[in-house]
């Protein structure tokens, strides 16, 4: 699919050098983000004007929480989101409606997306210590999942590994700082939050990049009728991410200015590496759908080449 939307925009271009018309379009992609650090190319692309230098539309809508993302996408009020692979493939349990066009943010062997915390006075110190603990996390999300895959990939069983519904991240990190919970899953910012009060990482997705990463995904709608707006925001993004990693201390303020990272932790706070344009693996799907069929979240088989566009997609 990306050498096809390639060849589409080439041949746009093409006609329109002859004709001396810019190769724009009325389309106006809106893209619901998160404050987190995730969303940090959004920033960056609006900031730097590179959806303008790109000729495409983008009107970022901000959300506070997942659920709030996951109603306007299902709904149709905005044609992009920054999710995981277990949300897609929840949309598109019924035919596709949502595809995945590439990673947005991962671990990577130095900075971790996702951390099982302990509290100062839990006296949890390793991964064999959270045996039978109840650990605080959002169910049937890839917050489970990841965390699940990384404690087995420890040595713990099914058995063992134990888990309370704590939805709301802010509930969390105070009930982990207070001692009420013995062990949470965070993401950064929230988990440098936590680490600045005494909190232990027992251990994060460094062990296991692919399984905790988040992914941009686009409405299959938005990309079947219009792939040339498509290509044009992606090749914004992807400068966006070039730029942040050539030099993110840059782009901290807008960090700041969006609410992501909290003034407690600003001066400390470490960047990760964006990945490149790359999408999730055949492998790295089949895990995902594995569990959530062993947990009973989903029952149907959605195939990868249908939820994914990878460039061997013609």
């Amino acid at each position: 699919m990306k050498k096809l939307l390639i060849t589409i925009i080439l041949i746009t271009i093409f006609i329109a050098g002859c004709t001396g018309l810019q190769p724009t379009s009325d389309r106006v992609i809106k893209f619901a983000y998160l404050p987190i650090v995730d969303s940090l190319p959004l920033f960056v692309a609006q900031s730097e004007g590179l959806f303008e230098k790109n000729r495409v539309k983008v009107e970022l809508v901000p959300v506070q929480s997942a659920p709030e993302r996951d109603q306007l996408f299902q709904t149709g009020q905005v044609d992009g989101v920054i999710n995981e692979i277990l949300n897609v493939m929840q949309f598109n349990k019924e035919g596709v409606k949502v595809q995945i066009l590439r990673h947005a943010l991962m671990a990577d062997e130095n900075v971790g997306h996702f951390f099982v915390i302990a509290s100062a006075d839990s006296g949890i110190k390793t991964t064999a210590d959270l045996k039978n603990v109840e650990i605080g996390i959002s169910q049937g999300t890839i917050i489970e999942y990841t965390t699940t895959r990384l404690l087995e990939k420890e040595g713990l069983t099914a058995d063992e590994i134990k888990y309370v519904a704590i939805p709301k991240l802010p509930d969390r990190l105070n009930l982990v700082l207070s001692g009420e919970v013995k062990a949470v899953v965070l993401p950064d910012p929230l988990a440098s939050m936590a680490f600045a009060q005494g909190a232990v990482n027992v251990i994060d997705d460094t062990k296991a990049p692919a399984k905790g990463a988040s992914v941009v995904s686009l409405t299959k709608e938005l990309i079947d009728s219009d792939p040339s707006a498509v290509l044009r925001f992606l090749n914004a993004y992807n400068e966006a991410v070039e730029l942040i990693n050539a030099d993110p201390a840059k782009y901290k303020s807008l960090l700041a200015e969006n609410k992501v990272v909290p003034p407690t932790i600003f001066d400390n706070f470490v960047f990760p590496v964006f990945p490149a344009d790359t999408v999730p693996s055949q492998a790295d799907w089949d895990d995902v759908f594995s569990w959530a069929e062993s947990t009973g979240l989903l029952d149907t088989e959605i195939e990868y080449k249908d939820s994914v566009i990878t460039s061997s997609q013609e």
